[in-house]
């Protein structure tokens, strides 16, 4: 049953009190990802807390710049941004929107500034110099039937992920030794690059930033400190989620090869197409066959629902393609908000097969319609003779 067809799409919306991502960054919609991502740049760069201390208002723009560059430079949340305005990201777990401190700016897009740690030591290197990395974050999958998704549900999930290894406690080392200290950068984790009259210090490539190197491996984890598990989780899911979104769970991505937090796992909802109901963001879509007689004389109908049976009153007169709206009756926001509307669209059906009674009240009614003639039919078939009439005058 195809559904796109038949309904408008829904407006952009944006919350109120909440800027377009777009005017953020000063970009077009049509920006690409690289004009995206410049922008940011010359944003983070200018009202970066470092260079304007003190400033409230700086730190504020520069926390906004990167929850737009977040959205924006992520294809799934940029389109469903740009289709449904910050409404369509309720519900999308995010490992950094809202970033609690300007440090977390630094760990989600550190990168984007020319690797490691260009950026943060520009400005003010020496308060991340002692921050320790993150551990990486991981994704699975969830499938939902429809009626899951819209009154939530709670789901076991497997997925595998890296443990401290049990042999060398996490060190890497084989027990019996120790890691040593890196030769390149002195343990420091860093290493200092010169171009010209400029000096910038990055994070030491041979250690990646932990000051220390395995030189006699563990044989159990080959150097890396961690082994594979699989791991079981019940997780509870929001109601109303739809395609695409995400179900964050703090803590239970990948630990850290420094000693950092662990990372996130992310659930990724997908959502099996139903048999009867459509849907477009909150709202259900639901084709109704009806009788023509149905639909001529009026009826009260019995209608799905996801809870069970509702009815609705069909007026007589009603045209095939009609659309009834149901209110309370679609998908709850999964931030708690009200549900959607139940959209009808009404499907006049004719038989194919009638029996020798329907087919004698049928050219019953035939005989009527034609010394009873509707008004629009009636004034159809003045058009015509009036047509064939001028058809007629032009030949002669």
């Amino acid at each position: 049953m195809e559904h796109g067809s038949c309904f408008a799409t829904l407006s952009d919306t944006f919350m109120a009190g909440e800027r377009d991502y777009y005017e953020v960054l000063g970009v077009d919609r049509s920006a690409s990802g690289r004009e995206i991502a410049s922008a940011y740049r010359q944003m983070a760069i200018k009202y970066h807390p470092d260079s304007n201390p003190d400033n409230e208002e700086a730190t504020a723009k520069f926390k906004e710049a990167a929850e737009a560059y977040e959205v924006l430079s992520d294809a799934e949340k940029k389109a469903r941004y740009d289709q449904f305005g910050h409404a369509g990201l309720d519900g999308i777990a995010s490992g950094h929107a809202g970033f609690s401190n300007v440090e977390d700016i630094f760990d989600a897009f550190g990168d984007i500034f020319g690797g490691g740690g260009i950026f943060g030591d520009i400005f003010g290197g020496s308060r991340r110099r002692g921050r320790r990395r993150k551990g990486a974050d991981l994704k699975t999958e969830v499938v939902l039937d429809l009626e899951e998704a819209a009154r939530g549900t709670r789901k076991t999930i497997h997925f595998n992920r890296s443990k401290q290894c049990l042999t060398c406690e996490g060190s890497g080392a084989r027990p019996g030794s120790s890691p040593v200290t890196c030769r390149q950068c002195g343990g420091h984790g860093q290493v200092v690059q010169a171009a010209g009259i400029l000096r910038v210090q990055t994070t030491c490539p041979n250690c990646q930033g932990s000051g220390r190197v395995i030189a006699d491996p563990c044989n159990d984890c080959g150097g890396n400190g961690l082994t594979a598990e699989k791991v079981e989780l019940e997780v509870s899911i929001p109601a109303g989620v739809d395609n695409g979104m995400q179900v964050r769970l703090a803590g239970e991505g990948e630990p850290s090869h420094y000693g950092g937090a662990t990372g996130d796992c992310y659930c990724i909802i997908h959502v099996r197409e139903h048999s009867l109901f459509g849907r477009e963001g909150m709202h259900l879509l639901l084709e109704m066959p009806v009788t023509y007689t149905q639909a001529a004389l009026g009826a009260n109908i019995d209608v799905p629902t996801l809870e069970g049976m509702a009815e609705l009153a069909v007026p007589s007169g009603t045209q095939s393609g009609h659309v009834f709206r149901m209110r309370g009756l679609g998908i709850p926001e999964p931030r708690g908000g009200g549900p959607g509307e139940l959209i009808i669209r009404i499907h006049v059906e004719v038989p194919k097969k009638l029996d020798q009674r329907e087919e004698a009240l049928l050219r019953e009614l035939a005989e009527l319609e034609h010394t009873n003639v509707s008004p629009q039919r009636k004034s159809f078939l003045d058009k015509l003779k009036r047509y064939f009439t001028a058809q007629k005058v032009e030949q002669n």
